[in-house]
């Protein structure tokens, strides 16, 4: 004699675990790391800044050094 219960139990744990599993195949990203990347972009932007504002005035002092001399 079959055990019916023993059957339905098996059939409902296959769902629920397949119900987890697509639960746990989304991705997720830590707060952190998005937060780190914010602030390395801005250090990547400012030393950008700082090195154009540098040729910047290496031109500006060349150009005025040259017409005066």
């Amino acid at each position: 004699m079959k055990k019916e219960d023993q059957d339905i139990t098996l059939l409902e744990t296959d769902v629920s675990s397949n119900k987890d599993f697509k639960k746990d195949s989304y991705k997720t990203t830590n707060v952190n790391i998005l937060l780190n990347r914010v602030r390395l972009d801005k250090k990547r932007s400012f030393k950008k800044r700082i090195i154009i504002s540098f040729f910047l005035v290496t031109i500006i002092t060349a150009l005025t050094v040259y017409f005066i001399v």
